[in-house]
């Protein structure tokens, strides 16, 4: 099954039902449809063919839903992007991507102009909105929707296998690699999640999680769309702007990072929301404090389930059932489809409660990572896929997450790779060596952590350190703390030892206490 068949689906079968709510309007099933046609058959007009790469740099808005499947349903790779991304960082995804076409809007059209020089393959820029002026080879978004033709898109030649989506993530060691998603893996990931959470056509999903991220596009915008629902966008999170949308909007469904639930949860409302439409909440991208999810439940008077998948897994492996055994502080049992195990560094399988590496199979999983086949062979060993996360399995088959292989951090959801924050932290002209390591921080899960040793000779303070990395990466992933030392705990081959450095950290904020 192609992405684009549930656009079809829903402009022939269902036009009048709602599909997107967003804040400036509602598209039903036909209007989304005749888009969805309209950019698909301009961008095709334009020379974009299968297997081109063109990028969505947007917040959540209509113009990201209708672009992701244009692009897909033309045989093209959507590749989205987070728009907190510098310009180094969008150049290096853009670069090795090859992409040709990128869509933005008029208050990240600055930053992708000024990074377009960089791409040698980027050919014209797709702005949306109507005041543009003086921009070369900046196209409008609705003047190419205006200028072509709602008929279906022909898709012959296209493949379920094909890839439709390129979404970067990275390891701790090495540059962000593309997660290869086919139009089979994600419309099976959306039937998978559909089972267990008993999705129906009268559900309506608050999409505010990131779109760029798999999580949001898989459970927030596809599902809903892939069963017949209702796909409500949020462009920023707010707790109150998230309360009244549920209220307004009569959610049914809301997918959140523990963040999200910590912040509706302290949040000081003016009066008490009322959430009794949604009959689900989802927690994901992060561990889920037991606790926390307690208090939201008991708070809000809703069900909370927690699950988890990798980007790779498009995303979603296992979910802690809607209905029979939930197991707060599990991830859940494995989605139909897919299977998953615990084994040992040779790849053995463990038994139950013993701790070692989740793997995952299935329809859902990558073709593999784009430009890099050792890096794919290496997550593919033995066809499985290897997540890096330690974990087990119990006597019902339930998993638990016990720590993460990788040193990857989780800030308010998003993933940061200590290597990258690293490799900025050394090209400061006062640093001699750097360690990036997470800190607990009840709101955003993990904070960044910068460990410190200073040149002889050089000064720098900590708000010159957190300058330098918030002026070359996105704001989230630069270290909101740094700390100073003479010299850094090194093992025998020179590696610092980080699970030292978390130690005496953990000792001072003792202290401190």
């Amino acid at each position: 099954m192609l992405l684009y068949n549930a656009i079809l689906k829903g402009g022939r079968d269902y036009p009048e039902r709602t599909a997107l709510i967003s804040i400036t309007e509602k598209l039903s099933y036909r209007e989304l449809a005749e888009r969805v046609n309209r950019l698909g058959n301009s961008l095709r007009s334009r020379g974009v063919t299968k297997g081109d790469y063109v990028a969505v740099l947007l917040p959540n808005c209509p113009e990201f839903v209708i672009s992701y499947y244009a692009i897909s349903a033309i045989g093209a790779i959507c590749v989205p992007a987070n728009p907190l991304l510098k310009s180094a960082e969008l150049s290096y995804l853009w670069n090795d991507a090859g992409v040709m076409m990128a869509i933005t809007n008029p208050a990240l059209l600055k930053g992708v102009t000024q990074t377009a020089p960089e791409v040698s393959a980027l050919q014209a820029i797709i702005c949306t909105g109507d005041d543009i002026h003086n921009e070369p080879n900046v196209l409008l978004f609705n003047e190419l929707l205006a200028e072509a033709s709602s008929e279906e898109i022909q898709t012959t030649g296209l493949l379920a296998n094909d890839p439709a989506v390129c979404i970067y993530t990275s390891g701790t060691t090495g540059r962000p690699k593309g997660a290869q998603l086919s139009h089979k893996n994600l419309t099976t990931n959306c039937t998978q999640f559909s089972e267990p959470i008993e999705i129906t056509p009268n559900d309506n999903f608050l999409c505010v999680l990131p779109l760029f991220h798999s999580f949001a596009a898989t459970v927030c915008m596809n599902t809903p769309l892939h069963t017949g629902g209702t796909c409500t966008l949020v462009e920023l999170f707010h707790p109150a702007r998230v309360t009244e949308s549920i209220e307004k909007n009569g959610v049914t469904v809301f997918a959140g990072v523990p963040a999200m639930y910590s912040a509706l949860l302290n949040h000081r409302y003016e009066h008490t929301p009322d959430l009794s439409t949604v009959r689900v909440c989802i927690s994901g991208g992060a561990p889920m404090p037991v606790s926390m999810m307690q208090e939201f439940e008991n708070r809000f008077n809703v069900i909370m389930i927690e699950g988890d998948g990798p980007t790779e897994c498009s995303p979603v492996t296992s979910v802690n059932p809607l209905r029979g055994t939930q197991k707060p502080g599990s991830i859940g049992l494995p989605l139909p489809g897919v299977q998953m195990k615990i084994m040992d560094s040779d790849d053995r399988e463990l038994a139950v409660d013993e701790i070692g590496e989740i793997v995952v199979r299935g329809d859902n999983v990558m073709l593999g990572y784009l430009n890099q086949p050792e890096a794919t062979a290496e997550a593919m060993k033995n066809g499985w896929y290897h997540t890096g996360d330690l974990g087990k399995k119990d006597e019902d088959g339930f998993f638990f997450i016990v720590d993460r292989k990788k040193d990857m951090l989780i800030v308010g959801g998003l993933n940061v790779y200590p290597k990258e924050v690293e490799e900025v932290l050394y090209a400061h002209p006062a640093v001699m060596q750097a360690a990036v390591i997470g800190a607990p921080d009840r709101l955003r899960g993990e904070m960044v952590v910068a460990v410190i040793v200073l040149k002889p000779d050089k000064l720098a303070a900590d708000h010159e350190i957190i300058k330098f990395c918030r002026e070359r990466l996105a704001n989230y992933k630069a270290p909101r703390r740094v700390l100073f030392r003479e010299s850094m705990p090194l093992g025998g081959t020179g590696k610092v030892l980080k699970r030292l450095l978390r130690k005496e950290m953990e000792m001072e904020m003792q202290e401190a206490i």
